[in-house]
């Protein structure tokens, strides 16, 4: 992994050089640990937007040191100008982002541009809150902290993208929406084992074995990995109703 990450950064510095202000790594890495299936989640912090060639240069190098082959980890690199986000308004523009579930995007010749991101919000708070900068300062003299306001409408804007992925990618969107729910309750932004930790306290018996069952997908298995037995399968829809139920009822406070 420690080698992986030097290539990202090297491929960062090859392209942007001077106008980098600060790389930093979060996610799984920072705030639990890498499992199976973690990506390696990093953001850089750039003076200017990227051009074209830029663009196509970094995405190229993401290509090659991405995914699950020769040792190597899925990458999730996401850029932002920093001007766009300090002072901090929403959405945050994202300047690029590359992840895994776009390969296919990636290979038919697409490039990321930049777009309004409402998950920034998220992204940024776990960067400052991870404190593990790759290259340049901490990120709390980069970045401004984001309101819990605006964690929490980063959060609900991403319900109904995450519900429409639910039988292709289970395990993912049960976490995700434990961590939405932790983070309307405690303001923070928990790993996706702590979070589940969190709400498997809180849920009633009838809607714990779910949970349990991704929580351990997660900690143990890779996506391809993935198996649900029908009779768990059959409880999903309950118990993504009743966390929806409180993840309601608590936004409307």
């Amino acid at each position: 992994m420690v080698d992986q990450i030097s290539v990202l950064v090297t491929l960062v510095d090859d392209v942007l050089g001077s106008k980098v202000i600060g790389v930093y790594l979060h996610g799984s890495s920072v705030l639990g640990s890498l499992r199976p299936a973690s990506d390696l989640d990093i953001l850089v912090v750039s003076q200017r937007s990227m051009t074209d060639r830029e663009r196509r240069t970094i995405l190229d190098g993401l290509l090659a040191t991405s995914g699950f082959t020769g040792g190597l980890r899925p990458v999730e690199l996401t850029v932002v100008v920093q001007s766009e986000v300090r002072p901090w308004r929403f959405p945050p523009i994202c300047d690029f982002q590359y992840g895994e579930w776009l390969r296919e995007k990636f290979e038919a010749d697409a490039v990321p541009q930049p777009a309004p991101m409402p998950d920034l919000a998220l992204l940024l708070t776990m960067v400052l809150t991870g404190d593990h900068p790759l290259a340049g300062p901490p990120p709390a003299q980069v970045l401004d902290p984001v309101p819990h306001t605006d964690l929490i409408r980063a959060s609900l804007t991403s319900i109904s993208e995450l519900l429409n992925e639910l039988d292709s990618d289970t395990r993912n969107v049960l976490l995700t929406l434990a961590r939405i729910w932790s983070t309307l309750v405690t303001g923070e932004i928990k790993s996706k084992n702590a979070a589940a930790d969190w709400a498997l306290a809180q849920l009633p018996a009838e809607h714990r074995p779910v949970l349990e069952h991704a929580k351990q997908l997660y900690l143990t298995h890779r996506y391809s990995e993935e198996r649900w037995p029908e009779d768990l399968r059959a409880r999903v829809r309950p118990h993504v109703d009743h966390v929806l139920a409180e993840i309601n009822r608590l936004s409307r406070r």
